[in-house]
Parts: C-alpha cells; sequence; structure tokens
C-alpha cells in the first residue's frame, strides 16, 4: 500500500452558543486524533460580531495540519466533530456551537457540490484571514487585510 505524502492544510473554527472557547479547545483536541493528520500550529482566539449572521459574538481561530486524509475525508471528519459538539444546522448562518471549515488543502481547488476549496469566502473575512495572518503570514496580503479593516475583531 502506498502512503500519501502529508498535505498542508488550513482549518477555519468558529463558535458562538455556548462555551465558545471551550468548543475551539475541544475542537483542536479532536483535529490531533485524527488518523494520519499532525497539527502544525493554531492561532490565537480572536472575538468577532457575527458577519452576515445573528446572535452572539463568536470565538474564532485557524489551525494549520498536516494530513493524508484527503479532502473529503478531512470534511466528513469535521461533520462528525461538528454534531458531536451539538451543533445543528436549522437555517443558514444560523448562531452554532461549532463550525469547522476547510480554508486551504495544499495547492489544491477543489469545487464540488459538497465542498470548495479554496474556501469561497474566506478573503472577504476579518475572523479567517487575521488568525491565518498569525501562523501563515506568506498566506495573507497586506491588501486583503486592508479590504477587511472595517469588520470589528478583538485578539482574546
Amino acid at each position: 500500500m502506498v502512503k500519501r505524502e502529508l498535505i498542508d492544510a488550513y482549518v477555519g473554527l468558529g463558535a458562538n452558543l455556548g462555551d465558545s472557547r471551550r468548543q475551539l479547545e475541544s475542537a483542536i483536541l479532536s483535529l490531533t486524533h485524527l488518523p494520519h493528520t499532525l497539527l502544525v500550529a493554531h492561532s490565537s482566539f480572536y472575538r468577532s460580531a457575527p458577519f452576515e449572521a445573528d446572535g452572539p459574538d463568536y470565538v474564532n481561530a485557524v489551525v494549520h495540519i498536516q494530513t493524508r486524509l484527503n479532502a473529503c475525508e478531512l470534511l466528513a471528519a469535521f461533520q462528525n466533530i461538528e454534531n458531536l459538539s451539538g451543533r445543528v444546522r436549522p437555517y443558514p448562518n444560523a448562531p452554532r456551537t461549532l463550525d469547522i471549515d476547510l480554508l486551504l488543502y495544499g495547492a489544491g481547488t477543489i469545487q464540488s457540490s459538497v465542498l470548495q476549496v479554496p474556501h469561497p469566502r474566506m478573503k472577504e473575512r476579518a475572523f479567517v484571514l487575521m488568525p491565518l495572518r498569525e501562523i501563515a503570514p506568506h498566506l495573507v496580503s497586506a491588501s486583503e487585510i486592508v479590504k477587511v479593516a472595517d469588520q470589528a475583531i478583538w485578539p482574546l
């Protein structure tokens, strides 16, 4: 059996229901237990106002992992972690106990009905770009930060 190469992936985390900070800490721990996956780094936690959504402020972070899992396997694992956290999806952009998004998967582009990578709205969101810049400054340009400068976000 041939082993797949390790792929660098960046994962966005967010929560605004319950103990959001604890949900993110638990999610990061869960990511470390995924098969064939190594935690490389995670950003600080940030608080942000809901973006195109309602509810209380979010706690957000970005995680860098290296994995041999393919993108669909990661998506399934992320959804399982979300479900274990009590995530429900009553309507788009509803408040949530946990949201896990695959932002980047290597240099690849994926366009399917269930997954789009790079994440199609990541460059429009300060709560993604600020923590991503913290752990991978080479992936976020100064002009991208300027475009989201009007969005409220605070390091915790």
